[in-house]
């Protein structure tokens, strides 16, 4: 395993959240060499254990969001446990959490507690709606912040309901800005000598965020973006076509120049003298149409054959790969995509690779996620002195 060095080593990460986006937020921590400890119930542990496809009754998704870190159990809910809670903040640089507002608080948790034990911590937390306003105590999971934030108002077809994404898209969002603000908070406390904070994100806000210009197009133009499949206001062509070997390609004409090139490699240069496709605007107002024309030529052809005249022409393309076609995919291989990890439940095993890549400090994936607790004497004997007997009892009184 390589020892290069990686941006956040030396950072130590409480992670008490559990299932998608915070999990996932500490996950890119992890990547770039945070430390981050998983806290998980005695019993039930993290729920994204039982989510999703298993292997031998090991949940595989939690394998991903948590790698490399190391997995204790506590419960939060009793008193000894909200005490060792308290200890373990006194020695970690961020704290992140996903509880109802007020969960915290009740425990004696909450960042006014904790960050009198430890001035300079930097606190995340992750609910559905953010620590205010008048829905802050509504359940929230990822799939109502798709659907809050306008995401699935505008996915799908005109006639047919709104569709809301096939994988935790509110939850991975979220996860991303998440990982950002922290590493933002680090940056501001390593710049002033100290300081900590907190950090407030609903999982809709960085999803809402994403949707582009949707605020500044209803704010002055009173637009509201419909669903219309694949195609969007702002530039067509841009879809899926099928070829005649029964696959699917993308295909975007982001410039006048790009949809130029798309023409003549089609061989269907008298769009381009058709006053409904002149501009990008026309174009957009024609997009049914223009569709039709660009599916009759990819239809005459097999996906190779698109892969190799527009590589040819410097058209841009792409096949609509499922994950079967990215795994056989040369160019996944030659960019490392996918990584493979040791495991010790289930031996080697493939997933992700980190990114995003830096060339001096680059993230890795050191191990899968863990089984639960089996960092429990490591990681309480290194932090809080706790020797084999106090474990026992508090394992015999449910606290660890």
């Amino acid at each position: 395993m390589t020892s290069r060095p990686r941006p956040l080593d030396g950072v130590r990460v409480l992670d008490l959240s559990n299932l998608m986006a915070a999990p996932m937020a500490a996950m890119y921590l992890a990547d770039f060499g945070a430390d981050v400890i998983k806290v998980e119930h005695p019993e039930r542990g993290d729920e994204l254990r039982n989510w999703g496809r298993k292997k031998d009754d090991v949940g595989l998704f939690f394998k991903v969001a948590n790698r490399n870190k190391r997995a204790i159990t506590l419960n939060l809910s009793k008193p000894d446990g909200q005490q060792v809670a308290r200890e373990l903040v006194q020695h970690v640089d961020v704290v992140l959490e996903n509880y109802r507002p007020g969960t915290m608080e009740r425990w004696g948790l909450g960042w006014d507690d904790l960050s009198a034990t430890n001035p300079d911590l930097i606190m995340a937390r992750i609910t559905g709606y953010g620590q205010t306003g008048p829905y802050r105590q509504r359940p929230g999971f990822g799939t109502l912040a798709e659907a809050f934030s306008g995401y699935a108002a505008i996915t799908g077809y005109a006639d047919q309901p709104p569709l809301l994404p096939a994988f935790g898209l509110g939850d991975a969002s979220t996860a991303i800005h998440a990982a950002y603000a922290i590493a933002l908070a680090l940056l501001h406390r390593e710049r002033n000598e100290g300081g900590g904070q907190y950090i407030d994100l609903g999982l809709y806000e960085g999803l809402f965020t994403l949707l582009g210009p949707h605020v500044i197009d209803y704010d002055q133009l009173g637009a509201v973006q419909e669903r219309a499949g694949s195609q969007i206001p702002h530039v067509a062509p841009r879809n899926t076509y099928e070829t005649s070997d029964k696959k699917w390609v993308a295909i975007a004409g982001a410039t006048q120049r790009t949809f130029e090139r798309i023409c003549s490699v089609l061989e269907i240069e008298d769009v381009l003298e058709d006053p409904r496709f002149t501009t990008n605007q026309d174009r957009v107002a024609n997009a049914a149409a223009l569709d039709d024309r660009i599916q009759e030529a990819i239809g005459r052809l097999s996906l190779d054959e698109v892969m190799e005249q527009f590589d040819e022409a410097q058209a841009p393309v792409g096949p609509a790969h499922d994950i079967a076609g990215i795994f056989e995919d040369p160019h996944y291989r030659a960019r490392e995509n996918i990584v493979t990890v040791a495991d010790d439940e289930l031996g080697s095993i493939r997933m992700q690779n980190a990114v995003p890549r830096l060339s001096k400090t680059p993230g890795r994936v050191e191990h899968a996620g863990p089984p639960k607790g089996t960092s429990n004497a490591e990681v309480y004997g290194e932090l809080l002195g706790l020797d084999a007997g106090e474990l026992e009892r508090l394992s015999d009184e449910g606290v660890i």
